[in-house]
């Protein structure tokens, strides 16, 4: 089965195809260039460049989220397009397990975790054993100050993936939590850890249609919350 990813979640994009859990192509950039404008041109240069072509593919899947709400919509519109127009399934796969399947190789806690802005990170924590990842929280938006004394109260030392690596690495070192942070390559969020979870979405029948793939953003976006506020001014 082949299965064509997608991730623009966060400031890189990617794009990759796999053939099981094996990675047969893979397209990364980090520039700071629009994903709009960058994600279907890196996706049609990765397939010539491998022989292979869109109707090829068996699954498409996405980065659903959490993340960017503008990354997610472009990343998630692509997907649907995609999907729909070649009449293929697709995998909305979660943004925080799809890293964390960058370090499953590893054995131990893996915290994978954004920078969600307004003192919060999008985080979720996963334990790694012979390869494989047991999920050990939910996706969620939380704070550092009510995430770092959970974490403490495991006792475990934390595998940091993810963009919000650096601040969580930081924050817990200041108070006691041991952690390590991986390297760049293994950190940044990549299209080949989404479409390892899609292969997981495969296995568990947790595929969807292109009409019903939608992005999950677990917190209101901006303009939501400043709506919510100005009504509750009225009241």
């Amino acid at each position: 089965m082949k299965i064509l990813a997608l991730e623009s979640s966060a400031k890189a994009a990617s794009a990759a195809v796999c053939e099981g859990e094996e990675l047969v192509a893979q397209s990364f950039q980090r520039t700071g260039l629009t994903h709009s404008a960058t994600l279907l041109p890196m996706v049609e240069d990765m397939l010539k460049n491998a022989g292979l072509t869109l109707a090829e593919m068996d699954v498409i899947a996405v980065a659903a989220g959490p993340g960017s709400f503008t990354g997610l919509r472009i990343g998630v519109s692509e997907a649907k397009g995609l999907a729909w127009a070649l009449d293929k399934p697709c995998a909305p796969c979660s943004t925080l397990e799809s890293m964390a399947w960058l370090a499953a190789h590893l054995e131990g806690e893996i915290c994978a975790v954004m920078d969600a802005r307004r003192n919060q990170v999008y985080q979720a924590s996963f334990l790694a054993r012979g390869g494989t990842l047991t999920r050990l929280t939910p996706d969620r938006a939380i704070s550092l100050e009510e995430l770092i004394p959970e974490i403490k109260n495991r006792g475990q030392t934390q595998i940091l993936v993810g963009d919000g690596g650096d601040l969580c690495y930081n924050a817990f070192r200041k108070q006691g939590v041991p952690a390590v942070l991986l390297p760049p390559h293994l950190r940044h969020q990549s299209a080949w850890g989404v479409a390892r979870a899609a292969v997981e979405l495969v296995r568990s029948g947790g595929l969807v249609s292109a009409a019903a793939l939608a992005p999950a953003y677990h917190r209101l976006s901006q303009a939501e919350r400043e709506r919510l506020n100005q009504e509750k001014g009225k009241i």
